[in-house]
Order: structure tokens, then sequence, then C-alpha cells
């Protein structure tokens, strides 16, 4: 089962500076510069995902992709979001895609 923590624990995580704290959950945008590249880092946090069994929304534009986490279950954010924040930063950054939150108010 999912643990509720606050926006104030997410935030004091390690490896989620990627990601704002909303009040719909926590999301990045990860700037991809190109299409093809937004599909690779889908592929990869599909397969996060999938492993997690917990399922970000995930929008692909050119040139960029938004990712926002959520617990359906706790209706909230819960540490299954920093968990999976944690490894789509990291996926991307093996990947070569940076992220830039400050995007997240104009996507």
């Amino acid at each position: 089962m999912a643990e509720r923590i606050s926006p104030q624990q997410f935030r004091a995580s390690d490896g989620v500076e990627d990601w704002l704290v909303h009040f719909d959950g926590v999301k990045t945008y990860f700037a991809t510069g190109s299409f093809a590249k937004g599909v690779e880092l889908i592929d990869v946090i599909g397969r996060l995902a999938d492993a997690a069994n917990h399922h970000p929304d995930v929008d692909l534009r050119y040139p960029g992709v938004m990712v926002s986490l959520f617990t359906h279950d706790i209706d909230g954010i819960s540490d299954l979001d920093v968990a999976l924040a944690q490894q789509i930063s990291t996926a991307a950054r093996e990947l070569g895609i940076e992220a830039d939150p400050s995007k997240v108010q104009t996507v």
C-alpha cells in the first residue's frame, strides 16, 4: 500500500529536484529536442511504470514530454511518486535529456 506524504516530504526527498508539486500531484517537463527522443523517453517511462505498477500521465509534444505523477488510491502524493520520479529523472539523464520544470506552467 502506498504511504501518503506531504508536499514538503516530497520536496525534501533526494533525486526529485526536477519535479514541482502542484495541487494535482507532481510534474515536470523534459526537453527532448525531438519527437523521436520523446518517444524514446516515453518507452523507458512505460517500462519503469509497469515494473512499479504505478502509472503516470504523459504528454508527448514537440519538443518535449510532460510527466505527471499522482497516487489515485490515496488521492494524494505518496512514496510511490517519489520512487518513480527518481527513476524517471535518472532515465532521462541517461538518455541525455534535461528536465526543465519551468515549462510545466506553459505546456
